[in-house]
């Protein structure tokens, strides 16, 4: 079927490149006679112009040839190859090999555009891999963090159902059960805003708002954790700060931060929360006195499912500052983080817009 296709192409071709030819050779020679009868009198009997006509007929044939024949080499160097090419690819591509790589020819077959084509197509085969393998990643570690808290919420189920329980144990499994259904809830949660922040599915909305009593308010809702702790707070803030940014998605950062920094603090330990001014940019930094990460870590904490302190997992589901990096994204900010092992870590955010 390609086959024929490619000759009917052919020949499609010839007619048009003979109808051209002869149209402009029979004009050529037609000027020339004119102007042979015109100038010098001369008179061509009928002899002559049959003659002339069946050479014509033939130089006609014969550029047409020649001219289709350059053409379609032409078109299978220029055209067919290349677009041969990119065919296979998207085609592997379609079967799901995001490892496939079209070689540019180069500037000399770069006429149509091709090269400029492949490098677009090569690029984005590398972003549909690098994306295909987060898909991936993310999918295994969604199903492994799900199976921890539904693990400990049936294991407990089942043994609730003794008869020989003690009021006390009871009571105490059945407080497992509340806080593994909360992280199954809070992870569940987590997922759904980061996919609503990373497909941009969120917008930031800027208002008018004072960041001092906001931070105010977020730190309160972990009184309950450094009481028990007995963690001590060494909070800078002033009266108030007033900015403008979205106070919804800012409040995700500092409950995450301080959410982290409550829980690595140990028992008798320091969290720090400053909020300063740096020309028109809101600087909060949180702090926090403990374990602390190495360098290694810290490349990768604001990965998806990263945690930095495994001990902690079951108190945490890793995306916490996953959610923080991508709203510091899209509100226009950034975060930095010191940490010294053993000696705690500083998240720092600076945010502009501040009034």
């Amino acid at each position: 079927m390609k086959k024929q296709l490619k000759w009917g192409s052919s020949l499609v071709t010839f007619l048009i490149v003979f109808a051209l030819v002869s149209f402009v050779v029979t004009c050529c020679v037609a000027m020339f006679v004119s102007i042979m009868q015109t100038e010098y009198d001369l008179v061509y009997d009928q002899e002559h112009i049959a003659l002339a006509a069946k050479m014509t007929f033939f130089n006609v044939l014969f550029l047409s040839v020649v001219f289709t024949v350059i053409d379609r080499t032409r078109r299978v160097i220029a055209v067919d190859r290349p677009v041969k090419r990119i065919l296979d690819a998207t085609q592997r591509i379609t079967a799901g090999d995001f490892t496939v790589q079209i070689e540019p020819k180069g500037k000399s077959q770069d006429f149509y555009g091709f090269d400029a084509i492949i490098r677009n197509l090569n690029q984005m085969i590398r972003e549909l891999g690098s994306i295909e393998t987060l898909r991936s990643d993310f999918v295994a570690n969604v199903s492994h963090e799900l199976k921890t808290p539904l693990a400990v919420i049936s294991n407990y189920a089942t043994m609730l159902q003794s008869s020989s329980l003690t009021e006390a144990e009871r009571m105490e499994y059945a407080v497992a059960v509340y806080h593994a259904s909360r992280n199954l809830a809070d992870l569940v949660t987590n997922i759904l805003k980061l996919n609503k922040l990373e497909n941009q599915q969120i917008f930031p909305e800027s208002v008018e708002f004072d960041l001092a009593e906001q931070l105010c308010r977020c730190t309160l809702n972990f009184e309950e954790i450094w009481e028990k702790k007995d963690i001590q707070l060494d909070v800078e803030l002033p009266e108030t700060f007033p900015i403008r940014s979205d106070p919804e998605l800012l409040s995700l950062v500092w409950n995450n931060l301080l959410s982290n920094a409550m829980k690595f603090t140990p028992e008798g330990g320091t969290v720090r929360i400053s909020l300063s001014r740096e020309g028109d940019l809101a600087v909060v930094s949180v702090s926090d006195t403990g374990c602390g990460m190495t360098a290694q870590q810290g490349r990768h904490i604001f990965e998806k499912f990263y945690q930095t302190d495994p001990s902690h997992a079951t108190r945490g589901n890793g995306l916490g500052l996953a959610l923080v990096k991508r709203v510091v994204d899209i509100t226009g900010s950034a975060i930095t983080v010191q940490s010294t092992p053993g000696k705690g870590s500083t998240f720092t955010v600076r945010i502009g817009g501040a009034v």
